[in-house]
């Protein structure tokens, strides 16, 4: 079986007692690890308010990434597009791509990436916020990366042209990102590529790469369908370590999924501790159900497992969203568990 090739997708965790000045730091210093051993690309997300999460800003991140990194792709997992004016994202990754030539991903996706108070104040400065115009948004960040532009038609008849950047030599790579059928079609009829975000929800997959695959048409870009997926990952030296460090994850995403209040993230001695203390049935019911469509083990186990799924999906690209937690002895300005997940999936 063919081994896939590896990226990482970002959330920069935030644990008890962390500072977002260390959460940063240990994300900085897993992005330079990531290149070093050879991963394709690595990736950060956008969400906002959220106490466990300090990927608020992609761009700022990413320009940073690209900073400590020498070969490895840096780029959005994603710019959440309704929160943002199209030349402002244009712009930004414009200058990025001016940074770190040839390395930059726009992914771009269409949910909010936080709760409706939050999505209101995003949203409160005019028309980008308009969630229905999100195809016509896409299309138009992607003429204005381009190095002759685009140009807006007035009414009047006149036209005048818009460049995210003045002498543009490059373009980032964009990618439409969903876990529904939506960005799935959408992309297929832009000839985009896609990626279904499998480690969110994984309800759907197999039917949204069917929509995509079965109705992509060709573009200037893109000539066949162009995938990968993402999966939550744990590995570890031995199988009951893996399963000790995806808890505190396992605990937040059934809160996030019983609507609870939100904190922090555990470390692995707090979940366990919560289990044992608090854990009710619908809690562990929940737990198991995404437990199961983690991969959590032991190096080998998992390194055959994530191949499987990639071949079972007709893929050759898996991007993992490193979850394993921390132990309180371990620093606050260090990935810990994360990197040891990365090195051990490398072998």
């Amino acid at each position: 079986m063919t081994s896939p090739a590896l990226s990482i997708l970002d959330l920069v965790p935030v644990r008890t007692g962390q500072t977002s000045a260390q959460a940063v730091a240990a994300s900085l210093d897993l992005v330079q690890r990531a290149d070093e051993l050879g991963y394709r690309r690595y990736w950060f997300a956008e969400h906002h308010n959220m106490p466990s999460v300090a990927s608020t800003a992609p761009p700022v991140l990413i320009a940073a990434a690209a900073a400590r990194t020498a070969r490895i792709r840096v780029g959005s997992g994603g710019v959440m597009l309704p929160n943002h004016a199209p030349l402002i994202v244009a712009e930004q990754f414009a200058a990025l791509e001016a940074i770190a030539p040839g390395r930059i991903d726009l992914g771009i996706g269409r949910a909010p990436g936080s709760d409706p108070v939050i999505t209101q104040l995003l949203r409160a400065t005019g028309t980008a916020g308009d969630v229905e115009r999100f195809p016509s948004h896409v299309q138009d960040i992607a003429l204005m990366l381009r190095p002759e532009g685009a140009t807006v038609q007035f009414t009047s008849g006149g036209e005048y042209a818009v460049l995210a950047t003045p002498a543009a030599s490059a373009v980032p790579e964009i990618w439409l990102l969903g876990s529904s059928d939506y960005s799935a079609q959408l992309a297929a009829s832009l000839g985009m590529p896609y990626v279904f975000a499998n480690h969110f929800s994984g309800q759907g997959l197999e039917r949204a790469l069917d929509l995509y695959r079965s109705a992509f048409r060709p573009s200037e870009t893109l000539s066949e369908p162009r995938t990968f997926l993402t999966a939550n990952v744990v590995a570890a030296p031995t199988a009951e370590e893996a399963e000790e460090r995806a808890l505190p994850q396992l605990r937040m995403m059934a809160r996030l999924r019983r609507n609870q209040p939100l904190a922090a993230l555990e470390t692995v001695e707090q979940a366990k501790q919560g289990l044992q203390a608090t854990a009710d049935s619908e809690e562990w019911t929940l737990i198991d159900g995404i437990r199961s469509r983690w991969f959590v083990g032991g190096a080998a186990g998992v390194r055959s497992s994530v191949a499987e799924f990639a071949t079972r999906h007709g893929v050759d690209e898996v991007m993992i969203s490193p979850v394993a937690g921390a132990y309180d002895s371990e620093p606050l300005d260090a990935a810990a568990g994360r990197a040891q997940s990365l090195e051990l999936l490398v072998g």
